[in-house]
């Protein structure tokens, strides 16, 4: 399937990517804008900006859509990499930075304790630098959440990903309602936090499919949603089953922003989890809590 006109991306800045990818190279460091094939990996890149990816680069779970190695034997954690994570972004002197991880799902705690060790060093090496994790769902496992929202970041995004329905096919070894109680959990219990979560379209789901999960979003509490158009990494994964139209996707961030009352939908068609992740600095002053 061939993409359209609206897919197309601009070349990137090679001389900001380079210098992007040379400190990451030097700090022993992976980001999901490489690992997992992002489109808008010029842009960010270039704009000296990047999303951490901690615990990896390989997975324990296989998520057809997903770009990023599989990978189930049990493995150490890097005790190192919180104080590299810290030091990459106090020398990009970032604003606002995005931490993620690949499932841990052989580690008791799945990976929380490195989530907490990684905010600890950002807040000692970049105190005014604002902290968005996107996190997995720790199986379940509350206390782990509690660990990692005792740190205090300043947004917790968790990914609903796709409908209910899809849910068998894209990701089988998630569960929906547990993903919205994560959420819910999230704005109850740290009320201060920005909860935030994100869909991909185009695996096979319909328009309505698609304003219903918004409509779950906001019952569990979500405050920001990213909507973005799912293109498939390669052959071995999920095809891509349409092409949303722009206008489409203006039509979903009406429904959530002006039907819904969300505090942000970024809906287009080359959104991700933290496209522009640091606009959320404006939301926060708009919005204190």
């Amino acid at each position: 399937m061939l993409k359209p006109e609206w897919l197309r991306v601009k070349a990137p800045q090679r001389e900001r990517i380079g210098a992007v990818a040379d400190l990451l190279l030097d700090l022993n460091l992976n980001t999901v804008c490489q690992e997992a094939s992002c489109p808008n990996i010029g842009e960010c890149f270039a704009g000296g900006t990047a999303t951490f990816l901690i615990m990896g680069p390989g997975c324990t779970r296989a998520c057809p859509y997903c770009d990023i190695d599989f990978d189930k034997s049990v493995r150490e954690l890097d005790p190192t990499e919180p104080q590299r994570l810290g030091e990459a972004v106090a020398r990009l002197g970032l604003k606002h930075v995005v931490i993620t991880s690949v499932n841990r799902d052989d580690l008791a705690d799945g990976g929380a304790s490195q989530f907490v060790a990684c905010i600890e060093q950002v807040k000692q090496r970049s105190p005014l630098t604002t902290i968005e994790l996107l996190i997995p769902d720790f199986c379940g496992n509350w206390d782990a959440l509690a660990a990692v929202m005792a740190a205090a970041p300043h947004v917790l995004n968790h990914n609903i990903e796709t409908v209910p329905r899809m849910y068998r096919l894209a990701r089988p070894q998630g569960i929906y309602e547990r993903s919205l109680e994560l959420l819910q959990r999230v704005r109850d219990q740290w009320p201060k936090a920005y909860s935030k979560s994100g869909l991909m379209v185009g695996l096979g789901e319909t328009d309505e499919e698609v304003i219903e999960t918004l409509r779950d979003l906001r019952r569990h509490k979500v405050d920001i949603v990213t909507i973005g158009q799912y293109l498939s990494p390669g052959p071995k994964h999920l095809a891509v089953d349409r092409f949303v139209t722009p206008d489409q996707f203006e039509t979903y961030r009406k429904v959530g922003e002006e039907d819904l009352g969300f505090l942000q939908v970024v809906s287009t068609p080359l959104t991700r989890s933290s496209y522009h992740a640091g606009e959320v600095q404006r939301l926060m002053a708009s919005h204190p809590r």
